[in-house]
């Protein structure tokens, strides 16, 4: 194949198109390719280039389709073939484009009378670019167009519907190849002439030449150049954003709620993982949603890290110690807490529900909804959102996946549309899209991250309310958000009825003794609705506090560390008056015994050093050892989740061309003496310092091997200025910079030879 190879082609290539490629195509600069050789197998490897293809859009992949069927990855093509390959209704400047956008990123590379495309481009578009079978060598010299007009109807037939397809068809008659005096059915007839060639004796498939013929003057099929129109209609901003505030906030009482009753009553982990359908569904009627909503819900407690697995013996889901620092903060905070673990959640909670391969259910939090690819893909649809303006949204999640799918038909897999709709029903769950738009806080948030969604959305969400109002039949109205000590005090005195934009309690006995048995008095609940009311309290509700407050804390119950007993009653007195026992807080609350808050082996220890000598004992009155045993804390592997290589920064991308010249320049040196530490030398450097003192001493270059602390091999040609203290200081060939060296990590040094 003449032209250029792309070694060759990317070593031209000038510091801003290769920083352009290594930023399109990230998976090339891990790790470091040591020169543009090692590059440039990397970036013709079928899985780079897979990887690469998937981020095209319809036409461009129909571009490189018809490059491969003009055989480029074979020899050199003109883009005016590739142009008449795709259609004479096409327009030139879109070829163009789409070849540029391909020479971009190194998918084919050359001028434009000269392209060329890696081998392993023809491995990863299919069988057959364009929807065009083999080329048939028995219809060279052939006039194709001739032999079809020739055909009967039954023949034409058979050939039209698999130019309009598929090029490979099922047929019986494809057991025996016989002379065309033979034939006896249509597909027996084409392959006696060659206008059907025969893969097994039950498949066959057209010819490229036939193929092109009947397509006419569309080689490739009708093609779709331009992307399918969306409608979209436009909403006042602030509109967009209160009523995505009400979802948010809706959200975050759901979390609440979650937590509350999954502190009281954890629900077990399924043996094969997961949450039970039973406990799903009880939690969905908890909260009044469905079980699709609830999923999403569990699921994004789960990703935030507000429940998890306890990993007992009897494993149960469970809130976390993160589940308390969530509740003290605001609901903006706690909104944006949620929606970030959602958008960087790996798993689809859409799976949940649907039959596996082995026709089982799937279950929430399971295995099964693992998808390290989720979070990108939720991105690819909110910053479709995203490019509209301000308040429009688009009117269709039918439109929105046919627009994905215009722009990266091949990314997705089997699942692509039904994740679109997925992403675009829990965004509109979470309060990040109303209307079809992104609001406020969505642009924040994929934007600028959490903290700032959550400023947003604190514009968004009604400002709250300090006050509440008292009815006659014992309910509580909540006007809006309430601030959020008076909202902790009216959830701890009353439960919620109806949620909205009003809220509305319930007050009855048994959350009366509920606040009650949290430390509140009945004067505190008075002076709590007398101050935060602004309807007069009813008398029903006062007699109901003093009533339950009368019968509340007779019998009592009390809590303590630890004990100590003894029958010398002096000696008791001693040791609770000493300062010990003050620190201690003993307390006596029987003849012969006093309690403390403190642990017992703190009490012990405390005591003994004050000059006493008491032991331990169990609950059955036997001696214990209290000897600390040291802290264990369990070893706990939480599965990675597999991303996308991230683009490198500007200052990466810098290192990383300036790695490649280096390399590229120690490959084309000639090289003179050589060391090479012997493997399990160990510290031993001395050949290679002196090899270096040499060049340091005739001013000479040298070629050294390194590998540096992350396992990264390279090659570069320095020259010496200093050698000490176990590191080699030397300027590159431009001799612009100064590099650092450690010895130990050179692995050869060569004398550039100068001739």
């Amino acid at each position: 194949m003449s032209g250029f190879t792309l070694t060759e082609w990317l070593r031209d290539r000038d510091d801003a198109q290769l920083a352009r490629l290594l930023g399109a195509r990230p998976d090339l600069a891990t790790p470091v390719p040591a020169d543009t050789t090692v590059l440039a197998t990397r970036a013709g490897s079928r899985a780079s280039v897979a990887r690469a293809a998937e981020g095209l859009d319809t036409f461009t992949l129909a571009v490189l389709d018809a490059l491969l069927l003009c055989d480029a990855d074979t020899r050199t093509v003109r883009v005016d073939d590739v142009a008449a390959m795709l259609g004479a209704k096409v327009p030139r400047k879109r070829v163009r484009a789409a070849v540029a956008a391909l020479v971009e990123l190194a998918l084919a590379w050359g001028p434009e009378d000269a392209l060329t495309v890696a081998p392993s481009a023809r491995e990863t578009t299919g069988h057959f670019p364009g929807g065009l079978g083999g080329y048939s060598t028995a219809l060279d010299g052939q006039d194709v167009a001739a032999m079809l007009a020739a055909l009967a109807e039954p023949e034409r037939k058979v050939l039209t519907a698999l130019s309009d397809g598929t090029p490979t068809g099922r047929t019986k008659d494809a057991d025996l190849v016989v002379p065309i005096e033979e034939a006896r059915t249509p597909i027996q007839r084409l392959l006696a002439q060659g206008l059907l060639l025969r893969r097994d004796a039950g498949t066959v498939e057209l010819p490229r030449q036939v193929g092109l013929v009947l397509r006419g003057a569309n080689p490739m099929g009708q093609l779709r150049f331009d992307p399918p129109p969306v409608q979209t209609t436009g909403h006042d901003p602030a509109t967009v954003d209160a009523t995505a505030a009400g979802e948010a906030m809706e959200l975050v009482r759901h979390t609440e709620t979650l937590i509350t009753l999954w502190s009281a009553e954890p629900p077990p982990v399924l043996r094969t993982g997961g949450l039970g359908v039973r406990e799903l569904r009880r939690f969905a009627r908890d909260i009044g949603a469905d079980e699709p909503r609830a999923t999403v819900i569990v699921e994004i407690a789960y990703g935030a890290g507000l429940v998890t697995d306890t990993e007992t013996t009897s494993p149960q889901w469970a809130p976390t110690t993160h589940a308390d620092v969530w509740l003290a903060a605001s609901p903006p905070q706690r909104w944006a807490t949620l929606a970030h673990a959602w958008l960087e959640l790996p798993r689809l909670p859409g799976l949940s529900g649907t039959k596996d391969l082995k026709d089982k259910l799937v279950s929430p939090l399971s295995e099964e909804l693992r998808r390290p690819l989720a979070p990108a893909g939720r991105r690819r649809v909110l910053g479709t959102l995203a490019d509209l303006p301000l308040g429009t949204g688009m009117d269709s999640a039918d439109e929105v996946a046919g627009l994905l799918a215009w722009r990266a038909p091949r990314r997705g897999g089997r699942l692509r549309d039904e994740t679109v709709r997925w992403t675009l029903r829990e965004a509109n769950a979470l309060g990040l899209v109303a209307f079809g738009a992104l609001t406020s806080a969505g642009h924040a948030l994929l934007a600028d991250g959490p903290a700032a969604a959550a400023k947003r959305m604190v514009e968004a969400m009604p400002q709250p309310v300090d006050h509440v109002l008292v009815q006659a039949d014992l309910t509580v109205v909540a006007p809006g958000p309430l601030e959020q000590t008076l909202a902790q005090e009216i959830n701890l005195v009353a439960n919620v009825e109806s949620a909205g934009s009003a809220t509305v309690y319930r007050v009855s006995d048994a959350t009366i003794r509920r606040a009650l048995d949290a430390g509140r008095t009945s004067t505190d609940l008075h002076e709590l609705f007398r101050t935060r009311s602004r309807t007069p309290v009813p008398q029903s509700l006062t007699y109901m506090i003093d009533d339950v407050a009368r019968r509340h804390g007779l019998l009592r119950g009390g809590a303590c560390m630890s004990f100590l007993r003894c029958d010398d009653e002096v000696l008791l007195t001693q040791v609770a008056a000493s300062p010990a026992g003050v620190r201690l807080e003993l307390r006596k609350i029987a003849p012969g015994v006093l309690v403390s808050p403190v642990p017992l082996a703190d009490v012990l220890e405390e005591l003994r050093n004050a000059g006493f000598a008491p032991s331990a004992e169990g609950h059955d009155g036997q001696l214990l050892d209290l000897r600390t045993k040291g802290i264990r804390v369990p070893v706990r592997q939480r599965p990675r989740s597999g991303t996308l290589p991230k683009p490198p920064t500007p200052e990466q991308l810098a290192d990383l061309i300036s790695a490649l010249r280096a390399g590229d320049r120690a490959a084309a040196t000639r090289r003179g003496k050589t060391v090479s530490p012997a493997a399990g030398a160990g510290a031993d450097t001395s050949a290679t310092i002196a090899l270096l003192q040499e060049a340091v001493a005739q001013s000479r270059s040298v070629f050294i091997g390194y590998v540096d602390s992350r396992g990264t091999a390279s090659q570069r040609v320095i020259e010496p200025v200093r050698i000490g203290g176990g590191v080699l200081e030397g300027l590159d060939s431009t001799r612009s910079e100064l590099h650092r060296f450690a010895l130990h990590r050179i692995t050869a040094v060569s004398l550039v030879d100068e001739e």
